[in-house]
C-alpha cells in the first residue's frame, strides 16, 4: 500500500512522512517548489521519510501534474489519494476514480464545490442559506436585485474558497450600490461574451462571520470547534489593519448551535467517510444563523494551526490517517464518550495582508511561550505588489490562551505591533 500526496504547500508544516510513517508502502509526494519557496523554506535535498519526492516548478502546469500524478500511482502502485488544497480535489478524485481507490469520488465532490447544488441540498434539509442565483447575464442579475435589494454578493459558481476567479481578485466581490453594481456588470458581462456558467449572485447577509472547522474520520465528526472573527473581514479585504480570528469558548451559546448546524449540513451534503472540513456561517443580528459554505478539506490561512493548538492535533495528520486506515492515537486517548475531541485550550489567528509598496520595516519575533506560530513573509526594501488572493499575507500568528478572553488580549496586543512596527510605502 502506497499513499501518493498532491501537495502545493510549503514542506514544513506538513510532515506527512512523519503524520503516516507507520503506513505499509510509505509515502508518495508532488510538491510544489513556488510554493515551498514562498514558505521561505530551502529545498530538500533528498528524499527524506518519502519513498519518493517529486518536486515541479508550480501546480498551475495541471497537464504535467495530471500526467506525473498517473505514472506514479501506477510505477507505485498507489493506493490511496491525499489532496487538502481546493485547486487539487478534483484532480485526487479523478485519480481515484481512475484507479478504483478509496475516497472522494467526482460525483459525490459536486455537493462541496458546485454552490447551487450546495445550497440546495442545505435547504431541502431545513438548513437556511441566503437567496442566490447563478449569474448568466447582466439582466438577470438586474432582476435578481430587483426582488432581493443591495448589497449584492458575487461568487465563484464552482468552488468554494477566496481566490482570484470570477468574482474578481483576491476572492468573492461585494456591490453595495447600484453604480458599484452598473461597473461590476460591465466588467463581468463584456459586450461580445456571451451568457456566463461560472458566477453566482447571492443576498448579501448582514451578520458576524463565524467558520467551524474539523475533521470526518469514519463516517463520524472527530474534530470539530466553531471560531468568530471579531473584526469586519471586509475592512481586511480593503487593506484596513490587523484582523484577529478567534475561537469560541465552550460556555458560549453559539458553540453548540454552530457544531449542530455543521453536523446537519455535513448529514445534507453526504460527504466521504474521512475527510477535513471548513464550513463558515453568518450570524445575523436577529440571532439567526445563515450557511454560507461547506467544503470537504481544511480552511485556509492558519486555521489548521489553530486547531492543532486547540485540541492538541493538526487536524490535517488526522485526516490523512483517517483516509489511509490507519488508527487515531489522539481520538483514542481524548475523545469523550460521543467520539469527539474535547478542546484543551482556546487559540486564534491575527492577520496583516499585503499591500503595494516598498516594505520599510518588519516587527521584532515575539518569545511568549503561547505564540503556536509566527510569521512575516516579507523583507525590508522588497517591492510587494497586488495581492494574490485573500490567504496573500504580510504577517500572520498564531496564539493560544486558557479562554477566548485572555487569547484575544493577546492577539490584539500582537496585531497593534503588526500595525505600528510594519511599515509599507
Amino acid at each position: 500500500m502506497t499513499a501518493l500526496v498532491l501537495h502545493r504547500f510549503p514542506l514544513d508544516p506538513f510532515p506527512y512522512d512523519r503524520w503516516l510513517s507507520d503506513f505499509d508502502g510509505g509515502v508518495v509526494m508532488i510538491a510544489a517548489r513556488d510554493a515551498i519557496a514562498a514558505g521561505g523554506e530551502q529545498l530538500p535535498t533528498g528524499l527524506g521519510g518519502y519513498r519518493h519526492l517529486e518536486i515541479v516548478d508550480t501546480f498551475e502546469d495541471g497537464e504535467l501534474v495530471d500526467r506525473l500524478a498517473r505514472d506514479l500511482a501506477y510505477e507505485y502502485q498507489v493506493t490511496h489519494v491525499i489532496a487538502h488544497h481546493e485547486a487539487d480535489l478534483h484532480r485526487a478524485a479523478a485519480l481515484r476514480e481512475k484507479f478504483g481507490l478509496p475516497g472522494q469520488l467526482p460525483a459525490g465532490l459536486a455537493s462541496f464545490r458546485d454552490r447551487v447544488l450546495m445550497k440546495r441540498k442545505l435547504a431541502a434539509a431545513g438548513l437556511e442559506v441566503a437567496p442566490h442565483a447563478p449569474a448568466g447575464t447582466a439582466a438577470e442579475v438586474r432582476a435578481f436585485g430587483a426582488v432581493h435589494g443591495l448589497p449584492l454578493l458575487f461568487t465563484d459558481l464552482d468552488g468554494p474558497g477566496s481566490g482570484t476567479g470570477p468574482a474578481g481578485p483576491a476572492g468573492p466581490r461585494i456591490v453595495r450600490t447600484g453604480e458599484e453594481l452598473e461597473r461590476y456588470l460591465a466588467e463581468a458581462f463584456a459586450p461580445a461574451a456571451g451568457p456566463r456558467e461560472d458566477l453566482l449572485v447571492e443576498a448579501f447577509v448582514a451578520g458576524r462571520t463565524c467558520h467551524v472547522d474539523g475533521v470526518v474520520a469514519g463516517g463520524r465528526t472527530v474534530m470539530a470547534w466553531p471560531s468568530r472573527y471579531a473584526d469586519d473581514p471586509g475592512s481586511f479585504r480593503s487593506g484596513g489593519g490587523a484582523l484577529v480570528d478567534l475561537t469560541l469558548d465552550p460556555s458560549d451559546p453559539l458553540t453548540p448551535r454552530l457544531l449542530t448546524l455543521v453536523e446537519d449540513a455535513l448529514g445534507a451534503l453526504e460527504g466521504p467517510a474521512d475527510h477535513a472540513f471548513h464550513a463558515k456561517v453568518f450570524h445575523t443580528p436577529d440571532d439567526r444563523l445563515v450557511l454560507c459554505e461547506i467544503t470537504a478539506r481544511p480552511a485556509g490561512g492558519r486555521v489548521q494551526d489553530v486547531l492543532g493548538a486547540v485540541f492538541g492535533v493538526h487536524p490535517v495528520e488526522l485526516a490523512a490517517r483517517a483516509h489511509v486506515g490507519l488508527r487515531l492515537p489522539a481520538v483514542e486517548a481524548r475523545a469523550r464518550s460521543g467520539g469527539r475531541l474535547e478542546p484543551v485550550r482556546m487559540a486564534g489567528q491575527v492577520l496583516m495582508r499585503k499591500r503595494m509598496g516598498t516594505v520599510r520595516a518588519i516587527p521584532t519575533t515575539p518569545e511568549e511561550p503561547w505564540v503556536e506560530f509566527y510569521g512575516v513573509f516579507a523583507e525590508p526594501g522588497e517591492v510587494i505588489g497586488d495581492p494574490v488572493d485573500a490567504c496573500d499575507f504580510l504577517a500572520v500568528a498564531v496564539l493560544s490562551a486558557p479562554t477566548r478572553s485572555e487569547c484575544e488580549k493577546r492577539l490584539r496586543a500582537l496585531g497593534g505591533h503588526f500595525e505600528t512596527e510594519i511599515v509599507v510605502g
